[in-house]
């Protein structure tokens, strides 16, 4: 069992529910990405969400879209994320994904990327341009070296299909809370219970609930229902508001310390 599992057999066992983070790495430098992951640890995050940036993230809103282009104007690259997670695995065993897009992959060179990732301490990817029956081409890789390939589950996704992502899924279950993309609208917590109760009878896989996520009192209901919650958009602004404040990264922790305390 790896890092991801390790952390939801802990969190169960404490009837605790996980926070995953998203930050877009190097935005607004990638020295900054890692102080934040060190810091947000120590406020109770569960998982960390690196996004890759990328020039055309689709399934991003505005918030991370700007974010993404940023971190792409500083120089961020794959390659520098994967320093930053080796870097950051000098003093850390937090679970991190890696989140983005697979273009970047593959210009890398997909098994050259599943080997480095690996070695770099990489816990699992999410590429939310390549679907289910579009995977493989990564996971012959991917699950070679143990990383775990987090799949999404829509409001939209049909029966049939979800019976054949949960077949295959590993980590965890992202179940996306919303049409549409990231920190546009917020969830409904009806529509969440419903899906995520349908979901949870197929599969014993942890269900974690994202997009649209912004305040301690959504990430409580949905927690009530689901495994975990993923904070995104909401921390990217954050970041981006305060990014010439010397207590950026105690404001973001603070932030987010609220949020787990009602998961807990």
């Amino acid at each position: 069992m790896g890092r991801i599992g390790e952390r939801f057999k802990s969190l169960g066992a404490k009837n605790e529910k996980a926070l995953v983070v998203y930050l877009t790495a190097g935005d607004p430098s990638l020295s900054i990405t890692k102080a934040l992951i060190l810091e947000l640890e120590k406020a109770g995050v569960d998982i960390l969400e690196v996004g890759v940036p990328f020039s055309d993230p689709t399934a991003d809103g505005p918030v991370i879209q700007a974010a993404s282009q940023r971190a792409l104007k500083t120089g961020t690259t794959l390659q520098g994320v994967l320093d930053l997670v080796a870097d950051i695995r000098q003093s850390s065993q937090i679970p991190i994904l890696l989140f983005g897009y697979f273009n970047p992959i593959f210009t890398y060179g997909v098994g050259k990327f599943a080997k480095a990732a690996q070695t770099a301490g990489v816990d699992g990817v999410l590429i939310v341009d390549l679907p289910q029956e579009e995977a493989q081409e990564l996971r012959i890789h991917t699950d070679a070296v143990g990383l775990d390939f987090i799949s999404l589950v829509a409001p939209t996704t049909g029966k049939d299909r979800l019976k054949n992502i949960v077949r295959n899924a590993t980590g965890f279950l992202y179940y996306i809370s919303i049409t549409g993309v990231t920190g546009t609208i917020a969830p409904k917590i009806d529509d969440i219970a419903r899906d995520v109760s349908k979901i949870s009878k197929l599969t014993k896989m942890p269900i974690v609930v994202g997009f649209g996520i912004s305040n301690a009192a959504q990430a409580k209901e949905i927690g009530a229902v689901a495994d975990g919650v993923v904070i995104g958009s909401a921390i990217v602004k954050l970041i981006d508001e305060n990014r010439n404040n010397r207590e950026l990264v105690k404001i973001v922790t603070d932030y987010t310390r609220e949020i787990k305390e009602v998961l807990r």
